[in-house]
């Protein structure tokens, strides 16, 4: 049975879970019946942080075009480019064990391609969550529904792994930002240029 989070809410999960390494982290979501007309192409981005909550280097951007960080600890399974179906949309895959040292917090986002062209928000999705599932077993640890608290947003920060006294935990983030995925490079300190 899944810890099921709120916004705001932190939970340890190596200390619940003593030998987890390999976490899968799924992000799905559905778009509401009065969409746009266009389909949304929602992406899940990953920002390792540094202790000053930035990206060391762009390497640590794990996105669509850079899909694996070269110490193998983060590893992005893909681009969906639909949102269709049921289950998980975007999967991204963390090895703990080979996250490197001066990474201090990982932060799963969320963006839609092309929003502002398109005319699509965070209003029109609905049913966004995240959920970390222990790869050896396949149990799901974690879910944090994001609710319908969205609207001219274009970017989430949907949670955050760090580092605390050795362990790992989960924060459940949900916080919204306007202008996509610019400005949450712009954030952790990604040059878009």
């Amino acid at each position: 049975m899944p810890i099921n989070l709120s916004k705001g809410q932190k939970v340890d999960l190596t200390k619940g879970n003593p030998g987890l390494k390999k976490i899968m982290v799924g992000l799905g979501w559905d778009v509401n019946v009065f969409d746009s007309g266009t389909d949304f192409d929602l992406d899940a981005s990953v920002f390792m942080l540094g202790a000053d909550g930035r990206c060391p280097t762009e390497k640590e951007f794990i996105f669509y075009r850079n899909q694996n960080h070269p110490s193998g600890s983060v590893k992005h399974m893909g681009d969906n480019l639909t949102g269709v179906g049921d289950g998980d949309d975007e999967e991204i895959q963390v090895d703990l064990s080979k996250v490197p040292a001066n990474i201090t917090k990982i932060a799963f986002t969320v963006t839609i391609y092309d929003a502002e062209i398109k005319r699509q928000n965070f209003g029109q999705v609905s049913n966004a969550f995240i959920r970390l599932v222990d790869e050896v077993t396949g149990t799901e640890l974690i879910r944090y529904d994001l609710g319908e608290d969205f609207s001219i947003e274009t970017a989430l920060v949907v949670g955050e792994l760090y580092r605390n006294n050795g362990e790992w935990k989960f924060n459940a983030i949900g916080s919204g930002f306007q202008g996509g995925l610019a400005a949450l490079c712009g954030h952790y300190g990604i040059d878009v240029a």
